[in-house]
């Protein structure tokens, strides 16, 4: 989902990431995102407002009293589709937990009805704090998405949580918000990724799977209003905020985290790419390179997959299938022969999608024979796709009832 013609608030607190807010507005606008900024007194100590009446277009926001509108509070509240704070200082984060209203972006904050984005960014200690993960579960319990640091170097020079994260992944968040939530109340179980199954210290057996697809089920569960728990193997990706994220590296870990998990989840989305076998005994020492031929010998691994459909009750289950030829055929099959309710297909020769691509081309193949191919498109847009599949069948199987 792009955000052209959203109307963006931007609100700046006085802390040294400050300046990295230019850079958000930038990409804003590069999406064609209408945008207002609002500053703090302390924010104008690390950056001008002229910086972002420049990049935004329209005159920048910093007093309450004073300025052409009486009102700016409430004039910016009936503008803005989302507000996103970047960064909010400990400052602001109490305040605004504590209902306090000292200056025009807490005032605002109280007018504000959309979806409110609040980024902190800080020293480790302050972040860690114990009055601060107060105020931030305070925030999160009214409705407020708290988008949460990364870890890594700070600018007082220590290492820990507390940097502010990059503006693509708080644009991301910032679309997620403007979604409906119609997966409000249901929990989405998702695997993605590889599995490793080891050979030696050294060396171990894999596949091509990126993750990718996975992530994109979870981000776009994410927001639409489910609570995700994904399931990672070995990936090269980052962890969606806002989900639930657990990391496994065999196929016997990943079922035994997937079986754990398995009664609280409504509907499961087995993106992960299970390696089917395993070496039978892994060797205590390297493989030294010189023997002419070596032999292994595998043994197979638990389908997971098949032990879901046969021991699911209430969830939906939907299976991947990664296929050469026949696809609908192969799709079928695997739905009839692990009890499915929805395969999501696709032939990983075709241009346009298959391992490690950002875009996808998938077929859903459905319990009551329907078979839909999709177009070429994001594997972010295919997920909200199957997403929308899970829901009507979940409507079909009310109807049922």
């Amino acid at each position: 989902m792009m955000l052209s013609e959203k109307k963006v608030i931007v609100g700046v607190t006085g802390g040294i990431a400050a300046y990295k807010a230019a850079d958000l507005v930038s990409c804003l606008r590069s999406e064609g995102a209408s945008v207002r900024v609002v500053l703090t007194r302390g924010a104008q100590e690390f950056i001008r407002p002229l910086t972002f009446k420049a990049l935004s277009g329209h005159d920048v926001y910093h007093t309450l009293f004073g300025g052409p509108d009486p009102l700016p509070h409430i004039t910016l509240a009936d503008k803005g589709d989302v507000l996103v704070v970047y960064p909010a200082t400990a400052n602001f984060i109490g305040q605004a937990a504590s209902g306090l209203a000292p200056d025009l972006l807490t005032t605002l904050l109280l007018a504000f009805k959309g979806p409110v984005l609040i980024c902190p960014a800080m020293n480790t200690r302050m972040y860690t704090s114990t009055v601060v993960q107060t105020n931030l579960r305070l925030l999160e319990e009214r409705g407020l998405v708290i988008v949460p640091p990364e870890t890594g170097r700070l600018a007082c020079g220590e290492t820990g949580p507390g940097r502010l994260p990059p503006p693509d992944t708080v644009m991301e968040m910032i679309r997620g918000a403007l979604l409906k939530k119609d997966l409000g109340g249901l929990t989405f179980l998702v695997t993605a990724g590889p599995t490793r199954e080891p050979l030696d210290p050294v060396r171990y057996l894999t596949n091509r799977s990126s993750g990718k697809m996975g992530y994109a089920v979870a981000r776009a569960a994410r927001d639409r209003g489910a609570r995700v728990i994904l399931i990672s193997g070995p990936t090269a990706l980052t962890e969606p905020p806002g989900v639930s994220v657990v990391k496994v590296t065999t196929a016997l870990e990943m079922r035994r985290a997937v079986l754990e998990r398995f009664d609280t989840a409504d509907v499961v989305v087995m993106g992960a790419a299970v390696s089917d076998y395993r070496p039978k005994g892994v060797r205590e020492e390297k493989l030294k390179k010189g023997e002419p031929e070596i032999t292994v010998t595998f043994t197979e691994n638990p389908d997971i997959l098949a032990e879901l459909g046969k021991n699911k009750r209430h969830q939906l289950l939907v299976g991947f299938a990664a296929e050469t030829g026949e696809i609908p055929v192969h799709a079928r099959k695997k739905l009839e022969a692990k009890n499915l309710d929805l395969v999501v297909a696709n032939d990983i020769c075709q241009e346009g999608g298959g391992f490690e691509a950002d875009t996808n081309t998938v077929c859903l193949a459905f319990r009551d024979g329907r078979f839909f191919d999709l177009p070429t498109m994001s594997k972010y847009l295919v997920a909200h796709r199957v997403i929308d599949a899970v829901l009507e069948l979940r409507e079909e199987e009310t109807g049922r009832e």
